[in-house]
């Protein structure tokens, strides 16, 4: 065999084989997500306001705790206002995360939410939160962000707590280049 047939062959093996990898690097989000509601450890929770009704089971109490992370070098101070309650499934609550911009400069933060134990997460529903919106906050400002949920009557009689915690993004790059773009 010629080596010019073994370079075009080598050629043709590298070209499959390139293909093949960003075929399978393009499939892993879609992949992902389905090994995760598969599997209930996803923890990922809706990202637009419930709008459903819920029976009150008064029967048993759940114990919600609330944490917060900034993601990143986000340079907010980030907190719930409380980091913990009990709760009724099928009643509604309202807390709040209290924000303080660091900077001087003006900021777009993002929240995003996630729920532990992950199965619970259909459970947990947002009827008003900070995390369906950007949040601006000018530098040096501080703000209450309010949070209305209701942990439905369904979630299994197994899970006594749930942890909602918020990871808290700065994306004001994103912002001003999408402003900019219009």
């Amino acid at each position: 065999m010629s080596n010019e047939a073994n370079i075009q062959r080598t050629l043709r093996r590298g070209l499959v084989v390139g293909v093949l990898m960003f075929g399978f690097g393009f499939a892993l989000v879609p992949l992902y997500d389905i090994i995760c509601e598969v599997a209930g450890i996803n923890g990922k929770t809706s990202t637009t306001a419930y709008q459903g009704a819920s029976v009150v089971d008064e029967s048993r109490e759940v114990r919600v705790i609330f944490m917060s992370v900034n993601g990143g070098s986000m340079p907010w101070r980030f907190r719930p206002e409380t980091t913990e309650m009990t709760v009724t499934p099928g009643k509604v609550y309202e807390t709040a995360y209290l924000a303080e911009n660091m900077t001087s400069r003006d900021l777009v933060a993002q929240a995003v939410p996630s729920v532990s134990p992950g199965y619970a997460a259909v459970h947990m529903n947002k009827i008003e939160c900070f995390c369906f919106e950007q949040q601006p906050l000018a530098g040096g400002e501080d703000t209450r962000m309010p949070l209305r949920f209701m942990v439905d009557a369904d979630l299994p009689d197994s899970v006594r707590a749930i942890t909602l915690n918020y990871t808290l993004f700065d994306i004001t790059d994103k912002v001003v280049g999408e402003t900019a773009a219009r």
